[in-house]
């Protein structure tokens, strides 16, 4: 068995259809069916035929990536899908062959594969990063090697949490890096750098940032936005860390009030009605949940409910603020989280 990576678009905008389907699928809407291209040479022809023009190193490389979905995949490997819309990766089991769907009025949603979806929503916070960088190949579909990734995405999927390494298998040589695409070639997949770059801010957030510490953290970022901001006080048994609002004396709208969970593990739904009872008791416009490990999913069908009245930061969001008014921190913080800007040019995966 093996482990492949098969991301759902540059937004992914595939995600909940892939998800709410038992599906997985890889795109390529301009490239006919596969069902009859039982080798790779036959992927390549109907690539090349499908998107004219391309240079032959791509025409090669969205053959493999479409070969290793028609022909490589197995029934039982995993599958991880990295969720562009929440800080979570999705991970399933393979259950079904290779299928052209020309019913699917999307044509990017015709090439798929049955998956059952075990673990839907694994907080990216509960996988080390040295797996999170595989899982940041700049790819549409590649196989996933190194640093015993089969073994602890299948653990994750059934426990919640990537356990690391075992010992035993931790710096093996693996073949063509960390991911691969081709079988023979075994050419490296690019690495998305700023999503390596968020979840490396991320990693050295939380190490720094634990606890109460995140909330002085949560607290200077509002302060940039210019919000006053006070801390609610320890003891108190309404779950509520910070009290901010606008104006002189922090007594104008919007004011907001604000519970800070740092824990690994995702916030459930008790916690979201306790904030959202807690509006009124204090008298404030909105509520925010800063919820390191994202949230269970009866607690983010509550919060989709209440969506007027309380935001959600997650790991991800919340590397966003700091980047956003990083510039405005004091420099006590910046100099315990140091960060640089690099300019890149763009690129996208599909």
């Amino acid at each position: 068995m093996t482990a492949w990576l098969v991301r759902a678009g540059s937004t992914g905008e595939r995600e909940q259809w892939a998800l709410s389907n038992a599906v997985t699928g890889a795109g390529y809407g301009d490239v006919d069916s596969l069902q009859d291209s039982d080798t790779r040479e036959k992927v390549f022809s109907k690539v090349e035929a499908g998107i004219p023009g391309q240079k032959l190193g791509a025409v090669r490389n969205f053959a493999a990536q479409l070969w290793a979905l028609r022909g490589r995949m197995e029934l039982g490997d995993l599958v991880v899908m990295p969720l562009k819309r929440s800080a979570a990766v999705a991970i399933g089991i393979i259950e079904g062959p290779y299928e052209y769907d020309s019913n699917e009025p999307d044509p990017e949603r015709r090439h798929i594969r049955r998956v059952r979806w075990d673990a839907p929503d694994i907080a990216r916070s509960r996988i080390n990063q040295d797996l999170l960088y595989s899982l940041g190949a700049f790819s549409t579909v590649c196989r996933i090697e190194r640093n015993d990734a089969e073994f602890r995405l299948r653990t994750a999927m059934t426990s919640g949490k990537d356990p690391g390494a075992r010992l035993e298998m931790q710096d093996l040589p693996s073949k063509g890096g960390s991911f691969s695409v081709d079988e023979t070639e075994q050419e490296n997949v690019p690495v998305d750098i700023s999503r390596y770059a968020a979840d490396s801010i991320a990693s050295r957030l939380i190490e720094t940032f634990a606890g109460h510490k995140m909330e002085a953290l949560v607290a200077e970022i509002l302060k940039a936005d210019g919000f006053v901001c006070t801390e609610h006080g320890q003891g108190t048994d309404d779950g509520i860390d910070l009290v901010a609002g606008k104006g002189l004396l922090g007594l104008d709208s919007p004011r907001v009030i604000v519970q800070v969970k740092s824990q690994a593990s995702p916030v459930d739904s008790p916690t979201v009605s306790q904030l959202h009872g807690s509006l009124s008791i204090h008298k404030a416009d909105q509520g925010l949940l800063v919820a390191w490990g994202g949230l269970t999913m009866a607690a983010r069908k509550l919060v989709d409910s209440q969506r007027f009245a309380i935001r959600v930061w997650d790991a991800d969001e919340l590397v966003s603020q700091v980047q956003d008014h990083y510039a405005e921190f004091p420099a006590r913080v910046r100099q315990e989280l140091p960060l640089k800007q690099i300019w890149t040019l763009a690129d996208e995966a599909g």
